[in-house]
């Protein structure tokens, strides 16, 4: 077993070094605890459990040869070796191809093309790796990668349709001089059994037994080259975070009854992750009367020119966003400026993203416009609040300056009317926006201005 291409295939490439200067092979592999994985250096929880879910299927596939090697030995007539157990999941399976390979090959040398595929199962694995996808076969110039195995998300169909989206644009990167590679993308998600092991020796595999798998390769046939389509169940569950275009109703070979499929565009502008999973219709608000009157006092103090700063702490799905949308529907009558700004898991490290994806939205950018149409809009938007875009600095110039610019426009506007600030999933706030934040907070008291930041537990605000 190559440990490299094991960890290539989580993803986690990263860690290969010191699993190689600490002598870490296939026969120690299985073997290895949390403790040891710490020791390696893997500090981050997600890789640490991500590893060990692999290890534990590596054991489980090692457990097996065992039990059959033993049964083998002793000549003891009887039924097969049981399978590792299998197990019911809700999954998503990503199919990605390569368009025009056939042609590709005939004018590389076998060498060179040998060369492309392996840059081009490396630039997948790499990337579906970083959205917690696992690769579970390459198939020449096919890949099939899952989300929900071997560890399970509620966001794994957001994750794959991200995923799909960045290896689009990777793999065009991957092309060797002279040429253009391009792939197509295929997701589907449903229920599957997982677990089944088929087949013997190197040709034994984990497999996933269900319709889905199937899916995502014909919605793979359905793509244009450079584009991502989707079956039915994932539109749903990605709701309004990404723009879709319906494509209409399929038979599709091998699968009973009509396949409808919507192509992603894009990801999608939207106010805030709640209002994109939830659209218009929101459950009922139950047992918060107590917290929505304190939030309606602050306002109240807020609007009387004393800034207000409201922490909502509390565990997934508990109710943050929900209370804060009661509240948004409380003051909706009332003359005031309301700023909602989101936090997402995918753009940890991508400074003031937050921030940036509400100037976009207010500035009205639309897709495939050129940058100075954008830079246009910016100006347009700004300049009657008397900033301008900083260009041409420093980054920690340009920092301070757009720092400067923002804290500006804030006092401009909450002179003309109150301002409700909504900053939501702070635990996901990359640390330029969380700097602002503070120096919002600290400039707050005199100004009509109402701050909400909801978070995890596990931040510390």
């Amino acid at each position: 077993m190559d440990i490299a291409a094991w960890l290539l295939s989580l993803g986690l490439q990263q860690y290969e070094p010191a699993f190689r200067e600490n002598d870490i092979e296939a026969d120690t592999l299985p073997q290895l605890t949390a403790d040891d994985l710490v020791a390696l250096g893997v500090i981050s929880i997600g890789h640490r459990r991500k590893l060990l879910a692999a290890i534990d299927a590596l054991r489980a596939r090692s457990d097996t040869a065992a039990i059959s090697t033993t049964r083998s030995m002793a000549a003891v007539p009887g039924p097969a070796p049981p399978p590792a157990e299998a197990e019911r999941r809700q999954l998503t399976v990503m199919f990605v191809d390569v368009v025009g390979s056939t042609a590709l090959a005939g004018r590389l040398d076998p060498e060179d093309m040998r060369e492309v595929i392996g840059t081009y199962h490396r630039c997948v694995a790499e990337t579906v790796g970083r959205y917690g996808g696992f690769v579970a076969k390459y198939m020449g110039d096919g890949v099939l990668v899952y989300f929900g195995w071997p560890q399970a998300d509620e966001a794994d169909p957001e994750r794959a349709v991200r995923a799909a989206l960045a290896t689009l644009e990777k793999v065009g990167q991957a092309a060797p001089a002279g040429e253009r590679l391009v792939a197509r993308i295929g997701i589907a998600s449903g229920l599957a059994v997982v677990g089944d092991l088929l087949g013997a020796g190197a040709a034994q595999e984990q497999t996933v037994i269900g319709e889905t798998p199937n899916l995502a390769a014909r919605l793979q046939s359905l793509a244009d080259p450079g584009s991502a389509v989707i079956d039915a169940q994932t539109r749903r569950r990605i709701g309004g975070l990404f723009e879709c275009h319906e494509l209409g109703e399929f038979r599709l070979k091998g699968l009973s009854g009509a396949v409808y499929a919507w192509e992603v565009l894009g990801e999608a502008m939207v106010e805030s992750r709640f209002a994109a999973m939830h659209g218009a219709s929101l459950p009922p608000l139950v047992g918060r009367d107590d917290e929505l009157e304190l939030l309606l006092r602050r306002w109240q103090q807020a609007k009387d020119g004393e800034g207000q700063v409201v922490l909502i702490s509390g565990d997934p799905g508990i109710g943050k966003s929900r209370l804060i949308a009661a509240l948004e529907e409380r003051v909706a009558g009332e003359a005031h400026l309301r700023l909602k700004y989101f936090c997402s898991p995918h753009h940890l490290d991508s400074a003031l993203q937050p921030i940036i994806a509400r100037w976009q939205n207010d500035a009205g950018f639309v897709r495939s416009e050129s940058a100075d149409a954008r830079l246009d809009k910016l100006e347009a938007l700004l300049l009657p609040l008397g900033a301008t875009p900083p260009l041409a600095l420093s980054p920690e110039r340009k920092k301070e300056q757009t720092f400067g610019a923002l804290n500006r426009i804030l006092d401009e506007r909450a002179r003309r009317s109150p301002v409700l600030i909504l900053f939501e999933d702070a635990h996901w706030a990359d640390p330029s926006s969380l700097e602002l934040l503070d120096r919002l907070i600290m400039r707050l008291a005199s100004l009509p201005v109402m701050v909400i930041i909801s978070f995890r537990p596990e931040f510390h605000a």
